[in-house]
């Protein structure tokens, strides 16, 4: 049985397939091309092969890779990539891209902030996060996406332009391992009750819970960042650092008067215990930025409230690691008395 095919060029291939099968191995193509050609150096009486470099094809690895493909196996790969991507082609999303391509041109990365790549695209912008970004941009709160300034198990966050300034766009990922962990923030916390443990649902929950944290320790009066607006798995809230970059880290920053920080740090978690009610749950120098000499602490998406089934062991656990930090710091504190102050109303 001889089946015609073609190369990446459009040249025919004409290969026949091995009439006999070896036993436990795969059937092989022969490519009857070079057959073809030395029937034809013999009757013209030609001794040996031709060669020359303008006679060999230039195949990379992965061209060869898939040439050897069984027909059905190719397909399938093909079908796969068109299911995932092919929706780029229709005429209303096309028309989408051509507004916005120029104001993402940022997400791959700029200066010390090129460890984002093209596997970003795949792992942070598939179809319903390019539509709400879209939806963003079309409302002003977006203008243009700048260039990444953290990732995470949850989410990539990009520094953006939005009408007033710069913004932090925090984009949260949609695949399945990674929201697996979080039910424990959700379940018990009666302001997200009756929800569905479908995953998607989840992933937009978690954003919207991510926001009123944020907006309820505002109101507290702590210093976080300030959401406006969101949109399915994109949240836009205001950015924290300078036109070079983000503020660093607490745990990568160099503090010269640690027990003042401490101090304040300490107050933060007692104003959020009493006053507003609320955990962080992830409390450490890790999700503390440090800015013009002050702290911000951020990532409230995992935050409960006080009611919350594992509220005290989250409190226990954030005010552990301050105490662990301030020990770094070379500081003598203890937890016990951390915690004296942290419950106290006073």
């Amino acid at each position: 049985m001889t089946t015609v095919r073609r190369d990446l060029r459009g040249a025919s291939i004409a290969r026949k397939r091995s009439t006999k099968r070896r036993s436990g191995k795969r059937r092989k193509w022969q490519d009857l091309r070079d057959q073809q050609a030395s029937q034809k150096a013999e009757e013209a009486g030609i001794e040996g092969e031709p060669k020359g470099p303008e006679l060999e094809p230039e195949y990379d690895d992965k061209w060869l890779e898939e040439a050897e493909q069984e027909p059905e196996e190719l397909h399938k790969s093909l079908e796969k990539a068109d299911k995932r991507w092919g929706w780029m082609a229709e005429k209303s999303n096309a028309r989408m891209f051509s507004e916005i391509e120029e104001r993402m041109a940022g997400v791959l990365g700029k200066g010390p902030f090129e460890w984002v790549d093209r596997r970003v695209l795949d792992e942070v912008f598939d179809q319903s996060t390019l539509l709400a970004i879209y939806k963003l941009m079309n409302q002003g709160h977006i203008d243009t996406l700048e260039w990444p300034i953290a990732r995470g198990k949850e989410a990539h966050v990009f520094r953006g332009e939005g009408e007033s300034g710069p913004v932090a766009v925090k984009i949260f990922h949609t695949s399945n391992a990674v929201f697996r962990g979080l039910m424990q923030y959700i379940e018990g916390d009666r302001r997200f009750g009756g929800l569905r443990r479908r995953h998607r649902q989840l992933v937009d929950i978690w954003v919207r819970k991510e926001q009123r944290n944020l907006l309820r320790m505002r109101k507290a009066g702590l210093r976080v960042p300030e959401p406006f607006a969101l949109f399915k798995n994109v949240l836009v809230m205001s950015y924290v650092g300078d036109d070079t970059g983000p503020a660093p880290r607490l745990r990568d920053a160099d503090v010269e008067s640690p027990q003042p920080v401490y101090d304040e740090l300490l107050g933060y978690l007692r104003i959020l215990w009493n006053d507003a009610g609320m955990v962080h749950a992830d409390f450490s120098d890790y999700n503390i930025l440090w800015h013009d000499g002050e702290p911000w602490v951020i990532d409230a998406g995992q935050s409960v409230i006080e009611s919350h089934p594992n509220a005290n062991e989250f409190l226990v656990r954030d005010a552990t690691r301050l105490v662990q930090w301030a020990n770094r710091q070379g500081l003598e504190v203890e937890l016990a008395d951390a915690m004296v102050t942290i419950l106290g109303s006073e």
